[in-house]
């Protein structure tokens, strides 16, 4: 069963959807909310649907050729097609979430850092090709650097709800690394994470904070509200690794979660330094 409009509406305050903010003109705030509904949709299908996801998630790929090639039948795609051609967006990321979320129901684990980075492609690199054209920003190094970005805030989010996670029956952790840390499996079941698990989490949001740190410099390359919000979405991931650190790696005892204060500081100083360390 597909989200209604209001549900989505809930889970976008929830997760503090950052283009949610006012302060971004309305026709924007509604062609990036058409995408995250999308977006959040085809999540909701892999993850929540009572039925056979993989067949629920082959007919909305079906029902999204339509929304380039016809009229789609599901409310969603209906509302994101005046976006796809007011901003001219290509099929191909949604297409790619779509695959990632079928290659959810099959896989449930990452053998190496490059397999899970390789799902980052499919799972996270699209949103962020696709905020770009909505900006109108048509740029191979701004298109690099956002990969780098949102491959990043995916491996951050991994670290942040590895309990969550490991109640869907799946795990974002290397495999590799809970090896070279001695981390198990049941570890991550316990009510709070032992040193094993810490150190498995705290490598893992290096990795993501060294990407995150080079792709900053896509700040520098945009103007304007396109600057703004990408600052934001970079800011909070940088904040969400200062909670995980407060956390002392703990994603199990509870989910860390970004200040809101910590989020502006970091917002402030990539707006002045134009994404510069």
């Amino acid at each position: 069963m597909v989200s209604s409009g209001s549900s989505l509406e809930d889970k976008r305050r929830a997760e503090n959807f950052p283009v949610a903010l006012r302060i971004l003109p309305a026709a924007l705030r509604r062609d990036l909310g058409a995408v995250y509904d999308v977006a959040r949709v085809v999540d909701d299908i892999g993850d929540e649907s009572t039925g056979d996801r993989t067949a629920e998630l082959t007919r909305f790929q079906q029902d999204l050729v339509r929304a380039w090639d016809g009229e789609p039948e599901e409310p969603v795609l209906r509302r994101l097609v005046p976006t796809i051609r007011a901003r001219g967006l290509e099929r191909e990321p949604f297409d790619r979430l779509v695959r990632a979320n079928l290659a959810d129901q099959r896989i449930s684990r990452y053998a190496t850092q490059a397999d899970l980075e390789a799902y980052c492609e499919l799972s996270a690199d699209p949103v962020g090709r696709i905020v770009l054209r909505i900006f109108g920003v048509r740029s191979p190094e701004a298109e690099r650097l956002s990969d780098l970005v949102c491959t990043a805030l995916q491996l951050i989010e991994h670290c942040q709800d590895v309990a969550e996670d490991r109640r869907n029956g799946r795990i974002y952790l290397p495999q590799e690394d809970l090896e070279t840390f001695r981390a198990r499996e049941k570890d991550l079941d316990a009510a709070s994470a032992n040193v094993a698990v810490r150190r498995t989490v705290a490598a893992q949001a290096r990795k993501a904070l060294a990407k995150l740190d080079e792709g900053r410099a896509l700040v520098g390359l945009l103007h304007g509200w396109a600057r703004l919000a990408i600052a934001g979405y970079i800011a909070g991931g940088l904040a969400t690794v200062d909670a995980l650190r407060r956390a002392g790696w703990d994603p199990l005892t509870a989910t860390p979660r970004p200040r809101k204060r910590d989020v502006l500081i970091h917002l402030v100083t990539l707006l002045a330094r134009g994404g510069r360390r």
